[in-house]
């Protein structure tokens, strides 16, 4: 691949678009990577947080047994053969009763390769509100409550978090308008752009297997690598070509996401964006050098793709990853 076409690439990423997954660089030892099954060996859940002009969050009190009658945000796990944004669509239409369109992912949350959640800011395009009259074993009722005065028991605080990061992004959005990509994927992995900065100038990692490609790392799901969250597999593929002790490594969120959920392609590619840095900067200013013939830094000249990167990294406009 051309310089051109890195470029063409690494726009592609940096705007959300994707790229198809070919290929993968780095995978678990011992560990063939398996194809990724919705309902067997993983779990997606889809979130949708809606504010309108009054300030006001959208709740749905909850049905199940083990938490019933108390609040949370719409969310639920995916289906199989479901888009994510089908599953949203679906799951608040089940819980609170109203059409929907998704603005933005928000965040990523993981608890390793095998439970990835999706956390949308979305408004409402239709449909009439659920009420106690319409209660079923989706829901009891959705209501409109103050983001300041919500009403108890929630069933978890862990959404307090995920309002206000929507209110935070409405007021000020610190990542552009980001929505999933449908591209197949039969893996759970992540597309790196790991970049090295010095003095206004950035380079890329980039693999030479095949054509000159971003480079691609498969999650596994062996208990290591659950337990140490999908970061592993980014660790994992530097670890490969760098030194990496006397380096600082830093995921620092999302770019994009890919994933289709038709023909059992259940898996889906992260685009993540990463930094390498030395711990004792000094003078260095040069990456660190690569080990092997596998990888090799890429010089970004192009202005607009440096200062779209530069101000990437700057202003951490990325979509977060949590755990």
């Amino acid at each position: 691949m051309a310089s051109e076409d890195l470029a063409g690439a690494l726009a592609a990423v940096l705007g959300g678009r994707g790229l198809r997954v070919q290929s993968y660089d780095s995978g678990p030892a011992g560990e063939t990577p398996a194809q990724v099954r919705l309902r067997k060996n993983v779990c997606y859940v889809v979130l949708a947080v809606f504010l309108n002009e009054q300030d006001e969050v959208l709740l749905i009190q909850e049905a199940k047994k083990e938490c019933r009658g108390s609040w949370y945000l719409p969310a639920g796990r995916m289906e199989p053969r479901e888009t994510i944004v089908e599953a949203l669509q679906r799951e608040v239409k089940e819980e609170a009763g109203l059409q929907c369109e998704p603005l933005t992912l928000l965040s990523v949350e993981e608890r390793g390769p095998s439970w990835i959640r999706f956390v949308f800011l979305a408004c409402p395009t239709g449909g009439i509100l659920k009420t106690p009259k319409e209660a079923d074993a989706e829901s009891l009722q959705a209501g409109w409550y103050p983001r300041t005065s919500l009403p108890t028991p929630l069933r978890a605080h862990d959404i307090l978090h995920l309002i206000e990061l929507a209110a935070q992004y409405r007021q000020q959005a610190r990542h552009p308008l980001l929505l999933p990509q449908e591209l197949p994927c039969s893996l759970v992995c992540q597309r790196l752009v790991a970049t090295f900065t010095s003095v206004q100038t950035v380079w890329v990692l980039v693999g030479t297997v095949g054509m000159p490609h971003l480079p691609i790392t498969s999650c596994g799901f062996a208990p290591i690598e659950q337990r140490g969250g999908i970061k592993m597999a980014v660790l994992r593929l530097l670890q490969e070509c760098l030194t990496l002790h006397h380096l600082a490594v830093e995921t620092k969120g999302l770019l994009g996401l890919q994933h289709l959920g038709k023909d059992q392609t259940d898996g889906i590619c992260l685009n993540v964006l990463v930094t390498v840095a030395f711990r004792n900067p000094g003078i260095q200013n040069e990456p660190p050098k690569v080990r092997g013939e596998n990888f090799f830094w890429w010089k970004v000249v192009e202005e607009d793709l440096q200062s779209q990167l530069l101000q990437r990294l700057q202003e951490s406009s990325v979509v977060p990853i949590n755990r």
